[in-house]
């Protein structure tokens, strides 16, 4: 067999695997560059997070959307600067198919986490709690801010380290991408 053809296989059963399909590395342009694409893509493990009640979320929650999944500290500067990016990113993508959560990851407590909110004028976001830091320790997660781009499957198929123009152009382009690369075909 060709190393052509296998390779056509092999891309043929991922597709009909259910396995992430879109080439990412076209769309990294930009802020984006940054972008360290996930492959294999993970499957994020089942940590339990709080959210600003108190409640018990999941990320799996969320399965079923395209999620931008932020993990930040009220401590982190650079967070500051990125968080209202991500605002306007769920302000301009948020809907049945997107979703921008925010981790708060260690320490971070209800009133100090609405000041920051507020202070950056964050308005559309949900607060989720990683309070012992379970989930941001098995994800690997080692400084502040990192993101990470979850498919409709819940696996991480990128992340990016540090802060970025969530709301920019080219990382909107990319997010599109993804969305409509695992949309369900309609039905009639």
């Amino acid at each position: 067999m060709s190393l052509l053809r296998y390779i056509a296989i092999a891309a043929l059963s991922l597709t009909a695997s259910g396995a992430f399909a879109l080439d990412l590395e076209p769309l990294r342009q930009g802020d984006m560059k940054k972008l360290a694409v996930t492959t294999p893509a993970a499957l994020l493990p089942e940590v339990v997070l709080l959210d600003d009640t108190g409640a018990e979320r999941s990320i799996a929650d969320w399965r079923g959307k395209v999620l931008v999944v932020n993990f930040w500290a009220t401590w982190c500067a650079s967070c500051r600067i990125e968080m209202p990016s991500l605002d306007r990113l769920q302000g301009a993508m948020g809907g049945d198919d997107f979703q921008v959560l925010t981790v708060a990851t260690g320490r971070n407590t209800m009133p100090a986490i609405d000041k920051f909110f507020a202070e950056a004028n964050v308005t559309q976001l949900p607060i989720l709690r990683d309070e012992r830091q379970k989930l941001s320790r098995e994800l690997g997660i080692l400084g502040l801010p990192v993101t990470l781009i979850i498919d409709r499957e819940g696996r991480e198929i990128g992340r990016m380290i540090g802060d970025t123009a969530w709301d920019g152009p080219e990382a909107q382009a990319l997010l599109a991408a993804v969305v409509a690369e695992g949309k369900p075909a309609p039905t009639n």
